[in-house]
């Protein structure tokens, strides 16, 4: 599976990964001029290493994040994210057009989720990632 993954992601790379990293970066950069938008920085920081290898790696609730990531999130999403997000569902839309880019428009889709509110949110391997166990309903 891993040989996989590498073969999706150095495509990726070259189909799109490079270039959206390359904005995140930047975006990252013109963030850490300020200090009070240091945190957008280090998030587009963060951002930019998945969007540049998304192939075998998840985004998962951080445990313990609170009121601070939240705050961090609305304003986020104000600025930044809906515009991020609506860049990862259009270029999904142009990658599905070929069957090779259907993988890569379902990365962007992925993407969308960080785009919106990364703040809270952690980047694991796909080999570590438990889902939550769901809480079953008692039936009668």
């Amino acid at each position: 599976m891993s040989a996989i993954r590498l073969l999706l992601n150095v495509i990726w790379v070259f189909v799109a990964g490079f270039w959206l990293a390359v904005g995140y970066v930047i975006a990252g950069l013109i963030c850490c001029l300020l200090i009070v938008t240091i945190p957008f920085g280090v998030a587009s920081f963060r951002i930019a290493g998945y969007v540049l290898w998304p192939f075998g790696r998840e985004m998962v609730r951080k445990p313990g994040a609170g009121v601070g990531a939240g705050f961090l999130n609305v304003i986020w999403f104000v600025v930044a994210g809906w515009w991020l997000a609506l860049g990862h569902l259009f270029t999904a839309a142009a990658l599905a057009v070929t069957i090779i880019g259907i993988p890569m428009a379902w990365a962007n889709l992925k993407l969308i989720g960080i785009s919106l509110v990364p703040f809270g949110r952690e980047i694991v391997d796909s080999d570590r990632f438990v889902p939550a166990p769901r809480v079953l309903e008692r039936q009668h």
